[in-house]
């Protein structure tokens, strides 16, 4: 089940690229992170996602069985709302029976825990607009259980009638995934394409059998004119591509690290890459000739300074960011040794003190979705479209 192409008939005839309504441009639709249109609005980029009515969240409008919330300016999101509202209430109940029908066709299917599925489209727009997300897979075996992914993952499941196994225990496998992708880098405007931002990890463990993540590189690297790629990762397996991902003029590349203390980290992650093994895909990607970077989200109880001097070793740059909701951690949480660093003010403090000392060593920070360098390279150029 595919459900971009649902998510379209929603907003029948109107197509990526025409507009929904006077001066409302429809630039794309996603399934990944939760059901969502993006929009264009005098210049500004408006998400307006998609659930069920009976679901709990905000709902800036609403159809007869679905709710819709944005994310943008306020007048711009609440109009955009009552605009795609207005018109899925024509076309609800044939997309909504049509998810159902496909839901009660692949019911015994729908229960695997892999599943092998083929895509029509693989590139999305990316949050910041000016460049494109790609991701092979969809849920992630690391399962992390503070992933914020998780959530939004279920909501695309329950739109399309679907059961959602605990996280971590089930991938959507995109077998034709680079195939698509040859054809979308001849079709769409060049621009810097992020792997696996929202979803998955493009090198958890089912990497090893379906060398999706690697295909894709190779498709990269072996078009006209190849688009520079970010990869973040909480897995060491990276290091076999690292040779590849150097092909790739403009490339960034890095691992997510939480903490420098590898009990805590094996208490949070169990089934991501240790400490050491993370540090060493760093140094292993700069040895390369690879741009790299690494994220810290969220703060985890370890020694600050000798975190920041691991990082200023091998990283360009940095990104620090909190806690995002327990989610599934809880339970993690609960642990007496860990219980501080649920709170908001402990998550801000750690944060601006690793942000004070990675400051100290020279070491670049950036706030946003991208590294300091992609940034500037997308300030330059034109946004996708």
């Amino acid at each position: 089940m595919e459900i971009r192409s649902h998510l379209l008939a929603l907003l029948a005839p109107t197509a990526i690229g025409d507009e929904l309504a006077a001066g409302v441009i429809l630039r794309g639709v996603s399934s990944e992170a939760g059901p969502r249109f993006q929009f264009e609005v005098g210049g500004e980029r408006i998400e307006v996602a998609v659930a069920k009515s009976d679901e709990p969240g905000p709902a800036a409008a609403r159809s007869a069985r679905l709710r819709f919330s944005y994310r943008g300016q306020s007048d711009a999101g609440l109009r955009v709302c009552r605009e795609v509202a207005a018109r899925a209430v024509h076309n609800e109940g044939a997309v909504l029976d049509a998810l159902a029908r496909e839901a009660g066709d692949a019911a015994g299917a729908d229960d695997a825990r892999v599943r092998e599925i083929e895509v029509r489209a693989l590139l999305e727009v990316g949050p910041a607009a000016g460049h494109y997300t790609l991701s092979p897979y969809v849920g992630c075996l690391i399962g992390c259980r503070f992933c914020y992914a998780q959530e939004g993952i279920a909501r695309s499941r329950r739109l399309g009638g679907r059961v959602t196994p605990p996280w971590g225990s089930f991938v959507d496998v995109r077998v034709n995934a680079a195939a698509v992708l040859a054809g979308e880098l001849v079709r769409l405007r060049p621009a810097l394409i992020q792997f696996c931002p929202l979803v998955s990890d493009p090198y958890h463990a089912i990497e090893a059998r379906y060398r999706l993540t690697r295909a894709c590189l190779e498709t990269i690297a072996a078009s006209a004119s190849p688009p520079p790629v970010l990869l973040l990762t909480r897995a060491h397996a990276i290091v076999e591509d690292a040779a590849l991902i150097a092909r790739i003029p403009g490339s960034v590349a890095g691992v997510s690290l939480p903490t420098l203390d590898d009990d805590v980290r094996r208490h949070f992650e169990p089934r991501g890459a240790s400490v050491a093994e993370r540090l060493d895909a760093l140094a292993v990607l700069r040895a390369a000739g690879v741009r790299t970077a690494a994220v810290v989200q969220p703060l985890l109880p370890g020694p600050i300074d000798a975190l920041a001097d691991a990082l200023a070793a091998d990283a360009d740059s940095v990104r620090i960011d909190v806690l995002h909701g327990e989610y599934g951690a809880g339970a993690a949480f609960d642990d007496l040794r860990f219980g501080a660093a649920r709170a908001d003010g402990w998550q801000r403090e750690r944060a601006a003190a690793l942000a004070g000392a990675l400051t100290a060593r020279a070491v670049p920070l950036w706030p946003g979705d991208l590294p300091p360098e992609i940034q500037a390279g997308i300030a330059r150029s034109s946004s996708v479209p």
